[in-house]
């Protein structure tokens, strides 16, 4: 058969292609790369797919071409071949010398410039416009989540020397979008007022500027709504539900106006309440810790403490991965539910290894004996936490964190490792301050909370005043024995000028020794024994009052004495310094050992309660009552052992000292029965709400001094109060205002209450 003129010129043409295609292809003997920079010869090497002694051809070219391009450090590329040597040509992009922030006000360059590293922009990189192009959508969401909506943003890039680019980001941030006017739809149980009360969210109010409560955000509002929601089904509104919320803004980008819709539907009420599943624990322990009873109003808060009460109780015996399932089985037509909470304990896991990181300093022995959790039984989830607190309550670190991570290759064991760290537990310090009631005061202190990484305590003490000269020294030590019996001595000497300090005129010599012992009774009381040898020098003055110099003329001016007292605490603070939640209670008695020069006694009691009411705000109630008298030859309680009120610690808004009975020339004299009452509410500093040292306070004391044990001219204040633990010794204010100051009798007539608003104490503690 012949071939056609068309077959002889196709196949000639095919002939010829492959020929050319044979000569394109050949073995690569060698790489070259021209045009790098900053890249290394090797990173190219490594994302090209070809390497010596390969075969390479036209095939091949572009998806070399295509891996380099992906790296996204080229914006150029070509290939070339010089005999058996195949040759890269590059042109890298410039990488992004430093990006600069103009108008940024309301968030910081640090704030910023996270922000743009999450898109892949920050300096040192190699610059992308595509990813400069994302830059506007990025910082506008960051500026969107603090409520400002009318940003511009503008971009400039500026080439530099050695291929690098600068960028500029302009911002103008303009004002914060507030909350004009938050409207719910569809409630007809209660009413717009109730509900807004319990969202976070609202309209501009006199706390706006701190709260920012009048600021929208996504997150803030998801959070609302399910408070909203938690709100309705913890008064039996199964069935509520949130149909939609709008979100409009004004034109002008200032206001903004939401609006849920919500559906209330119907109150169920419980109809049957049981437990069911592997009851692990007897069936009556756990009973009493349901919180919800068949004909109460179905609440999902109570349901859910009642889960996680159960839940607690099984870990408590070992099941720390117990899980409480509610299951309610709802019967619409009757209204009602019946409620199950099935428990699966799971395994019962014990403790492998306790482990202690970040105490450089104290030594191991002093965080192991705070273990209540121990090694190589039970687990018990109370314990870990407990264990932690008191930890927390030593004193000697910052933060506390403990981890109950299972150990692997088992299903029944589980460490638990705790992690502090350390603070400064030491003060050396040699200075000057400054009280209210003191005046100057000079002063040396040593100590150590920790002496040696021990827990010891040790501390030596020099202080001097126009009111006293103060010499001491004491040493304390937890843990005198294994089971926590603690043992402290202390040494001093006190030269004190009453007078300078809004008492009657009177000085005192006091030469002191003494020892304390601790006694535990369980894990909140202990039962504290003191005994004191004491050496009192009194002396008169030339303006000192009848009732001093009667006194001296009936006792004398020396008296040494022996005074045993014994002492309970009953103490469950979360903390030691700043505590958020807990009690304490202390009550203690006093009485010199019959034969004394003087014979007395002092009654004490004081008791104090902190309520966490919301995040970083806590409520505090404190009250005190205290009584003394003398017995045998002494008729009465000594003056120079009376109590005092008024000023920090006790009823401010009132001079120091200067409320109770007063002598003969209207000078404080004390009285021998105290009673202190305050309500406080602490709060953080307004933009330093992560600061732990720092709180204010807005308080209402009341208290009376009189002799003999009565409620009498009770005196009440108000105010605000701050606290700061500063680096140069703890600094406490208060601006109060007397709400019933008057006049306090005296044999020579009547005195007018010594009032005082603004007081303070700094180099002293609290």
């Amino acid at each position: 058969m012949k071939l056609t003129t068309f077959s002889r010129l196709l196949l000639l043409f095919l002939l010829v292609a492959q020929v050319a295609k044979a000569d394109e292809e050949f073995i690569v003997e060698d790489i070259k790369v021209k045009g790098l920079q900053r890249i290394s010869v090797g990173t190219v090497y490594n994302y090209l797919p070809v390497s010596v002694g390969e075969r390479f051809s036209l095939d091949n070219v572009a998806p070399a071409i295509k891996a380099l391009f992906k790296t996204g450090f080229f914006k150029d590329i070509s290939l070339e071949r010089e005999g058996a040597t195949l040759i890269v040509n590059v042109v890298e992009r410039p990488s992004i010398a430093k990006i600069v922030f103009e108008g940024n006000k309301d968030l910081s360059k640090d704030d910023l410039t996270k922000a743009l590293k999450k898109i892949g922009l920050e300096e040192g990189k190699v610059f992308d416009q595509q990813v400069l192009d994302k830059v506007e959508q990025e910082l506008s969401r960051q500026y969107f989540s603090h409520g400002k909506y009318g940003l511009k943003i503008t971009t400039e890039v500026s080439d530099l020397t050695r291929n690098r680019v600068g960028i500029q980001i302009k911002i103008s941030e303009g004002r914060v979008a507030k909350i004009k006017q938050i409207n719910i739809v569809g409630n007809t149980v209660f009413d717009d007022a109730t509900l807004l009360k319990n969202l976070e969210l609202s309209t501009s109010n006199l706390l706006s500027f701190y709260t920012k409560n009048d600021q929208y955000s996504k997150q803030k509002l998801s959070g609302d709504l399910e408070s909203l929601r938690s709100y309705y089904l913890d008064r039996g509104y199964i069935n509520f539900n949130i149909e939609s919320t709008q979100v409009a803004i004004t034109p002008d980008k200032k206001d903004i106006y939401v609006t849920i819709n919500v559906k209330e539907g119907a109150v169920y009420t419980l109809e049957k309440v049981k437990l069911a599943g592997n009851l692990v624990v007897a069936p009556e322990e756990l009973i009493k810790l349901v919180k919800i009873g068949p004909g109460e109003i179905f609440s999902r808060k109570n349901a859910t403490e009642t889960s996680k009460a159960v839940s607690d109780r099984l870990g408590d015996d070992g099941y720390a991965f117990a899980n409480v399932n509610m299951v309610p089985e709802i019967n619409e037509a009757a209204k009602t539910v019946d409620m199950t909470f099935f428990v699966d304990p799971g395994k019962r896991v014990y403790v492998r290894h306790i482990n202690m990181k970040g105490n450089t300093k104290t030594r191991d022995e002093v965080l192991r004996r705070e273990m209540r959790q121990m090694e190589s039984s039970w687990a018990s989830s109370s314990k870990i936490e407990r264990s932690k607190t008191r930890l927390e309550r030593l004193g000697y670190f910052e933060d506390v964190n403990v981890e109950t991570p299972p150990v692997t290759g088992t299903a029944d064991q589980i460490d638990v490792n705790y992690s502090v760290t350390e603070k400064p537990s030491g003060n050396l310090s040699a200075g000057v301050g400054y009280s209210q009631v003191q005046g100057i005061v000079l002063n040396a202190n040593i100590a150590q909370d920790n002496v040696f990484g021990s827990g010891k305590r040790v501390n030596i003490a020099f202080n001097n005043s126009s009111y006293s000269t103060n010499y001491q020294f004491g040493f304390f030590n937890p843990y005198f024995t294994v089971d926590g019996v603690s043992q402290g001595y202390n040494l001093g000497y006190t030269k004190r000028d009453a007078g300078q300090i809004n008492i009657a005129n009177y000085s005192t010599d006091v030469a002191n020794a003494g020892i304390n012992f601790g006694i535990p009774l369980n894990e909140f009381d202990q039962l504290r024994f003191d005994l004191d040898l004491k050496n009192t020098n009194l002396t008169a003055v030339d303006y000192s009052s009848l009732e001093i110099r009667d006194f001296i003329k009936e006792q004398g001016d020396s008296f040494l004495t022996l005074s045993p007292a014994i002492g309970w605490t009953h103490d469950t603070l979360n903390r030691a310094i700043f505590p958020s939640q807990g009690g304490q209670q202390r009550f203690s008695a006093l009485a010199t050992v019959p034969g004394s020069d003087l014979e007395y006694y002092k009654l004490s009691y004081k008791h104090q309660l902190y309520f966490p009411l919301a995040k970083d705000f806590t409520f505090r109630l404190h009250g005190e009552a205290a009584y003394g008298d003398g017995y045998s030859n002494t008729n009465e309680l000594p003056f120079f052992e009376n109590y005092f009120g008024g000023g920090t610690g006790s009823i401010r808004g009132f001079r120091n000292n200067t409320v109770g009975p007063r002598d003969s020339n209207g000078n404080p004299l004390g009285g021998s029965s105290k009673i202190i009452g305050n309500a406080e509410l602490f709060f953080p500093v307004p933009f330093m709400a992560e600061t732990k040292s720092v709180r204010l306070g807005t308080f209402v004391d009341a208290g009376s001094i009189n002799n003999g044990f009565k409620v009498d001219n009770m005196k009440y204040s108000v105010g605000l109060s701050g606290e700061w633990l500063s680096p140069f010794g703890a600094l406490s204010v208060s601006a109060a205002v007397p709400i019933n100051s008057g006049s306090t009798p005296y044999t020579g007539g009547e005195i007018e209450d010594q009032t005082q608003m603004f007081q303070f104490n700094f180099g002293q503690n609290f």
